[in-house]
């Protein structure tokens, strides 16, 4: 994908935790990021998603989706990162952790993380695996698996909650809750004309 930050470069997402530049038609030998380390790759698990701050060209905030693994727990993981001050063409390693998901099995990830046109911050996130949803997290508002979640990073610690979320103040609900009843929205994207929200899932 590409930062809208007027540089013409695509960025691409590889699976075991490296982001790499095409730049003037070239790959650049160093990747971007580099979190393979603190990634857990193969199937449906690895760095999964990419989303840059839609003022990324003045503050060179982005955000990763990937998963870990914490001793035997399985981990989705939401971290922000920035664009390095020196070198436009690589990233600062440090990053800072918004949110981590434990994960049951070991499919259905989803993935896909985007800004919204009303300027807040879309992840995908799937039912946690398995056959059938054996836990029945994609109808569980007390869970944030199996939903699309809608937050504000640009306030709070580490993050707000847009107001007209639909499960804000509702005691055991999960306030960051969009929308619920996925199995893996993996893929989704904005209609640019009517601004719905589209998401392919399984």
């Amino acid at each position: 994908q590409i930062a809208k930050d007027g540089t013409g470069r695509i960025f691409v997402v590889e699976q075991g935790g490296t982001i790499r530049i095409i730049k003037n038609k070239k790959v650049l030998a160093k990747p971007f990021l580099n979190i393979t380390s603190l990634v857990v790759s193969g199937g449906e698990e690895g760095l999964l998603g990419l989303a840059f701050h839609p003022s990324y060209k003045t503050n060179g905030r982005f955000f990763v989706n990937y998963t870990r693994m914490v001793g035997t727990q399985i981990q989705t993981v939401i971290a922000e990162y920035h664009q390095s001050a020196a070198n436009r063409d690589v990233a600062d390693p440090t990053g800072r952790i918004l949110l981590t998901v434990n994960q049951p099995f070991d499919n259905h990830k989803g993935g896909q993380l985007a800004f919204g046109p009303d300027g807040y911050f879309y992840i995908g996130l799937g039912d946690g695996g398995d056959i059938g949803d054996p836990f029945k997290n994609g109808q569980n508002l007390s869970t944030l698996l199996g939903k699309m979640l809608r937050i504000d990073v640009n306030s709070g610690t580490p993050y707000g909650i847009p107001p007209d979320n639909p499960f804000v103040g509702q005691a055991g609900k999960k306030p960051e809750i969009w929308a619920y009843g996925f199995r893996n929205p993996w893929r989704f994207s904005f209609d640019a004309q009517k601004k719905r929200l589209f998401v392919g899932d399984v």
